[in-house]
């Protein structure tokens, strides 16, 4: 079983489609309770990253994501739900992110085509689990303005001005700056992995 976090993503339906067309059990969920007691949890997000964190703790979602992340259940950030990971971010700079990773997520420069949208390649580091049999470059989907800095934690690369963080593997907890859910079979083979763990 699969946990949805259900805070008004603009994505929410894409990825329950995702989820759906792989043929995995989830639940949509506003519930701290219920994201305690998960298996497994996605946090999607597409939008404001000070909006977002503004909804998880009006839901009283916060903690609960802090805490189940660092209990070893398998937890997937996609998108702002990836940036929303780090401490905080230009973007909304009076709001703090869940600090589950040390750095600030940032704006691509004012002269760049903004917002980074479309295909493009990533270089995987190392044997991510996440990205397991996908190639060694492949192509995903990008819709973004901001970008996660690059630490420890990376698992995959992209370059856009700048290379930065597309993909990030910490133990049991995962993000993707991509979007899955509109990449294609590859973006369901990374869903699907996610979901074997």
């Amino acid at each position: 079983m699969i946990t949805v976090v259900n805070y008004g993503a603009g994505n929410l339906r894409s990825v329950e489609n995702t989820l759906g067309e792989i043929g995995a059990t989830y639940q949509l969920t506003q519930s701290a309770a219920e994201i305690e007691s998960a298996e497994k949890v996605i946090l999607p997000g597409v939008g404001h990253l000070g909006q977002m964190m503004r909804a998880l703790d009006e839901l009283g979602l916060r903690d609960a994501l802090v805490r189940k992340a660092k209990s070893g259940a398998p937890f997937l950030g996609i998108c702002l739900g990836l940036q929303a990971m780090f401490e905080g971010g230009e973007e909304a700079p009076e709001q703090k992110g869940l600090g589950l990773f040390p750095g600030q997520v940032g704006r691509f420069p004012m002269d760049a085509r903004v917002p980074h949208m479309g295909w493009n390649e990533i270089v995987p580091l190392g044997s991510p689990r996440l990205l397991r049999d996908i190639g060694p470059k492949p192509y995903v989907y990008f819709a973004h303005s901001y970008y996660c800095p690059l630490s420890e934690a990376t698992a995959a690369t992209c370059h856009y001005t700048r290379d930065y963080t597309a993909a990030l593997e910490s133990g049991n907890v995962f993000g993707v700056q991509f979007h899955p859910e509109k990449s294609g079979p590859l973006g369901l083979k990374i869903v699907r992995n996610f979901v074997e763990l």
